[in-house]
């Protein structure tokens, strides 16, 4: 007879399979058995403070190990509210194409439709929990009965291992959980990583080579695709060689380092004007290496960026191929792979050292009209600046950065080629950036900073004591403004300076800090930020860092909100 296990014991044996060191959530009685099971199971169990957070600690930790890694987040909750809870968290998941193994638990399948407390069916009137997930998951099912488990695990895995990962459900009944199925069930299960290599035609290449061969003035828009390929290097390599200047979508942000000569920083409403200036004003060709084009990146989709210009797409997920205009050529390719082709069919030319030295001199000016120019800081912003300045000479390298306030980080860090940037782009939640850090550094600690707003806080500053309890380090630099910056503004620009439902009073953050355990510095003009880059242990402490701003001052663009 074949040993039996339970089939939480299976589903704790599939996440071996696939690598999961760490879980996040909150049990409840619906989900124990799972629980149970991950005891003896090798697997770190974290407990966050609600269900929202393991969500986003879940995907934290798969950003910080990138698609390259194969590693995946995960995260479990118990039925009914444990798993509607989840949703915003699994959401942004989705946004952000992140490989995430989700785990409810639902009451015994013999009291659906009987009206179970926390029942979530879909019978007898019950909420569909399944259901509500159907729209932000590839594959979301409720194990009613274990003939087909194997099968729904690898299901599960190919969604989860694919070139184009997303968030997985996994519903179990509390009954099904303890029920028993044969351990050699495992052996029909596959993990690998099902990624198909992208092969693209010789011709391509030569049209490639071709139509850069032809501009005068090119232009390369990375983004997120070239940091999940890992193309950076080739990326690079291709701009300094041909002397081609690089702006970057905010995910992109970092791709090559921003303070390197050919660098056009970010593109997009919230960006300074250098890479919209240079684009518009003197691109002939635009190189879009997986990018979207988006409505930041765009500024609103407009024309002016790729009026009058030749456009070549290369992205390695064929949905984003000409998604939201016509390209010249369009490449669904493995961008390192492609890339080094074409850094090799280049190198057998002449270098253009005149374009190189050309492209060089034409950024210097720019920059000095764009300085002299437009600002989206006119007054007011001087302290932010000057903070983010210092902690880019004092964090160089190895450090990450998870930012949900954005514009600030956008344009007054400069991200090295070394560092890491997670801007809260998904759906953009409010109360993201500090459970995502926490996550970020259960897969791998290093120094990290979560950049938020003091409305954002408040979503999600009971998180900071999962950091306490478990020890981890973070840094969370808060902006205290006393208002929802945005929306304020916004309602100035728009609504005649009629303003509701924006200003609010704060808590004592210094008092806040010391209830916690942890340390609190306020920055409220530049003298103070000697005292926080001296005094602070910023590697290996948990730190509030609450920083002063009018909330009466603006950045200058228009969200059109």
């Amino acid at each position: 007879m074949n040993k039996q296990i339970s089939v939480s014991q299976a589903l704790v044996a599939f996440l071996q399979r696939l690598e999961v060191g760490c879980i996040f959530g909150m049990p409840g009685a619906h989900i124990l058995p799972v629980y149970d099971a991950l005891n003896d199971s090798g697997i770190q169990v974290v407990l966050a403070k609600h269900e929202q957070g393991a969500a986003f600690m879940a995907g934290g930790y798969a950003r910080a190990a990138g698609s390259q890694s194969g590693r995946i987040g995960a995260c479990i909750a118990t039925a009914g509210p444990g798993a509607t809870n989840l949703i915003t968290g699994i959401a942004n998941a989705y946004a952000e194409r992140l490989p995430l193994l989700v785990i409810t638990g639902e009451t015994p399948t013999h009291i659906f439709g009987k009206g179970g407390l926390q029942e979530s069916s879909g019978e007898g009137g019950s909420i569909d929990q399944v259901a509500l997930f159907k729209g932000i998951t590839r594959y979301a099912k409720t194990v009613e009965r274990t003939e087909y488990l194997a099968q729904v695990f690898n299901q599960a895995a190919q969604v989860l291992r694919s070139a184009q990962p997303a968030p997985v459900l996994l519903s179990l009944p509390f009954d099904v959980q303890k029920e028993a199925v044969d351990a050699d069930i495992l052996d029909q299960i596959s993990t690998r990583p099902r990624r198909p290599r992208l092969h693209f035609h010789p011709s391509q290449l030569r049209e490639l080579h071709a139509l850069l061969g032809k501009a005068e003035r090119p232009v390369i828009l990375a983004g997120h695709g070239c940091l999940a390929a890992g193309a950076e290097q080739q990326l690079r390599q291709l701009s300094q060689s041909q002397g081609i200047p690089v702006a970057t979508s905010l995910k992109g942000k970092g791709v090559v380092a921003e303070n390197s000569p050919l660098a056009l920083g970010t593109l997009g409403v919230t960006s300074g004007g250098l890479a919209y200036e240079y684009i518009s004003r003197s691109a002939d060709l635009l190189l879009i290496i997986g990018a979207g084009f988006n409505e930041r990146t765009s500024y609103v989709w407009d024309q002016k960026l790729l009026a009058g210009k030749r456009i070549i797409q290369i992205d390695q997920n064929p949905m984003q191929l000409e998604k939201v205009f016509s390209a010249d050529l369009a490449i669904n390719a493995d961008i390192g792979e492609l890339l080094q082709a074409l850094l090799a069919d280049l190198g057998r030319r002449a270098q253009p050292e005149p374009r190189i030295r050309r492209a060089k001199q034409e950024l210097a000016q720019l920059r000095q009209h764009v300085d002299a120019g437009y600002s989206l800081f006119q007054s007011g912003f001087s302290l932010v600046e000057q903070l983010f300045s210092r902690l880019a000479e004092r964090f160089p390298a190895n450090t990450r950065l998870f930012d949900d306030n954005i514009i600030f980080a956008q344009n007054f860090f400069p991200v090295s080629a070394d560092n890491r940037y997670y801007p809260n782009s998904g759906i953009s939640s409010l109360g993201h950036a500090i459970p995502a850090a926490i996550g970020a550094q259960f897969e791998r600690k290093q120094p990290t900073f979560a950049v938020i707003g003091d409305g954002g806080f408040q979503m999600c500053c009971m998180e900071l004591m999962t950091a306490v309890n478990y020890r981890i380090p973070l840094n969370v630099i808060l902006f205290n403004n006393a208002t929802m910056g945005l929306i304020r503004k916004n309602q100035r620009q728009h609504y005649g300076g009629r303003f509701l439902s924006c200003d609010f009073s704060n808590p004592d953050f210094e008092l806040l800090a010391r209830s916690f355990g942890i340390q609190h510095r306020r920055v409220a003009e530049a003298a103070d930020l000697d005292g926080l880059f001296g005094e602070l242990d910023l590697e290996q402490g948990i730190n509030l860092i609450e920083v002063m701003i009018d909330k009466n001052a603006y950045p200058n663009y228009s969200s059109k909100r």
